[in-house]
């Protein structure tokens, strides 16, 4: 099974913020898109960096009070790890949970394709679960 399942269920939507928002403004888009983290682009194309809640609170850290005048380029990630719909969930699992990481975006041909969280590897494998759940219930069964 590979991203693209995931892609073809929530579609391709990756919201992204320009590097020189501010903080406040990524506070907002994060609850107002209900998600954790959001693409960094200039041009909602190309991948600038990635900043998550986790940065915001690293941020918020490192500059006090002032980290909602900050822009996002001084707190996003630069080195940001990517896969392509063509990738196997597992290895995608696999390298979230060795990088410490729960958002990937989805890259092809070099430009953003869409964006894959944990809470959506979770929940197509619990989808997966619960289907073969109910095949062998009906194959002891006999129905």
């Amino acid at each position: 099974m590979t991203v693209q399942r995931i892609l073809d269920e929530k579609g391709a939507h990756a919201p992204f913020v320009k590097p020189n928002a501010s903080i406040s403004d990524v506070l907002e888009m994060l609850e107002s898109e209900d998600v954790g983290a959001l693409i960094v682009s200039t041009d909602g194309v190309t991948i600038d960096g990635i900043i998550s809640e986790r940065d915001v609170v690293r941020g918020l850290r490192s500059f006090g009070s002032t980290i909602l005048d900050h822009a996002v380029e001084d707190v996003m990630v630069t080195d940001v790890i990517t896969c392509t719909a063509d990738d196997p969930i597992s290895s995608v699992i696999r390298q979230m949970d060795e990088r410490q990481i729960r958002h990937m975006p989805v890259v092809d041909d070099g430009k953003l394709a869409g964006i894959v969280s944990i809470r959506d590897v979770v929940k197509l494998r619990l989808g997966e679960v619960e289907s073969e759940s109910n095949s062998m219930r009906s194959y002891i069964s006999g129905s």
